[in-house]
């Protein structure tokens, strides 16, 4: 007879927990993990990564989803492999070979040109196999479905790119490609393309986030490393709920006017104007929200509430040797 499984009693937690996503496993399925070894009553993640792909993935936890949406624009880097010669069904190896073509004999200089050639703003359709949804269904279940959905070319741009001939994890031609890109560069996509510039076909066969917006490898735990740290390691991993606004510009209020700004009312204010900022309270400093300041005005965008800003003080607090 199974033993009963015991009930994960959850807790609010706040912040931003910066996980190096392991091979094989959805953005999803990571960040369930992560949420059950925090006992974390709400989270969320700012963008996925494909079950091929590792490395950056910022999970949002509490507070911080409210957040979330504000990290979806940020610029990415990553790294990738190449195979030539052979496409396939998903553009990497999860999916099955259709075409196969011609193993160029490409110089680094010609690589160096084509890298030159294909940085800069341009436009990219994405793969069938996408989270794109159309009617309301993702791209990637029509794909299974063999229907082929017409997407429409968005605008992207390549801020650098570099590549160099290597061999993949078999031993076969490929090409090692660094690349820094706006949100919504697929990399499969951009593999293809390359790969058709060399007068062949390819597809990836690895692909690493090394960055997003200012989170970097460094600073991402694993999996294996969450589970064998306690509690309290677990909670002093995470990054405070106002990384995810990395540009917006401080302003901090006295408690009068904090209390006003909680209820969602506009502040006159002599600082000047600005899209986006980031509301603190004095004494003790504590963050309120976001806002814009207009015509003299501080507007109020996305607000905590006062049990979220009780519990982030408290876990503060807490995580305090």
């Amino acid at each position: 007879m199974n033993a009963p499984r015991t009930r994960v009693q959850r807790r609010p937690v706040h912040g931003v927990l910066l996980l190096d996503k392991p091979l094989g496993f959805s953005s999803n399925q990571a960040l369930q993990k992560v949420k059950w070894l925090l006992r974390a009553d709400k989270a969320g993640h700012t963008g996925t990564l494909d079950p091929l792909a590792t490395g950056v993935l910022p999970l949002c936890f509490g507070a911080a989803t409210k957040f979330s949406q504000q990290h979806l624009d940020a610029h990415k880097q990553y790294q990738a492999v190449l195979r030539l010669g052979q496409a396939t069904t998903t553009g990497d190896a999860e999916g099955e070979v259709i075409q196969s073509g011609p193993i160029p004999n490409c110089a680094q200089a010609d690589l160096d040109r084509l890298s030159l050639l294909m940085t800069g703003p341009q436009t990219q359709v994405p793969p069938m196999y996408s989270a794109l949804k159309k009617d309301g269904k993702p791209l990637y279940e029509y794909a299974r479905d063999g229907v082929d959905v017409e997407r429409p070319a968005r605008a992207i741009e390549i801020f650098k790119l570099n590549m160099s001939c290597v061999q993949d994890e078999q031993l076969q031609p490929a090409i090692k490609v660094e690349v820094s890109c706006s949100k919504g560069t697929y990399i499969r996509t951009l593999g293809e393309d390359i790969a058709k510039a060399l007068g062949t076909v390819g597809h990836l066969r690895a692909l690493r986030r090394t960055q997003t917006g200012d989170f970097a490898q460094a600073g991402c735990v694993t999996l294996p490393e969450l589970e064998a740290m306690t509690e309290e390691q677990r909670l002093a991993m995470l990054h405070p709920v106002e990384a995810l606004l990395p540009n917006h510009q401080p302003v901090m209020l006295n408690d009068e006017d904090a209390a006003r700004f909680l209820s969602g009312l506009r502040r006159r204010t002599a600082l000047p104007d600005a899209p986006e900022v980031v509301v603190y309270a004095q004494h003790p400093r504590r963050l309120l929200g976001t806002a814009h300041i207009t015509a003299g005005e501080l507007v109020p965008v996305r607000l905590l509430n006062p049990i979220e800003i009780e519990h982030i003080l408290t876990q503060a607090t807490s995580a305090c040797p």
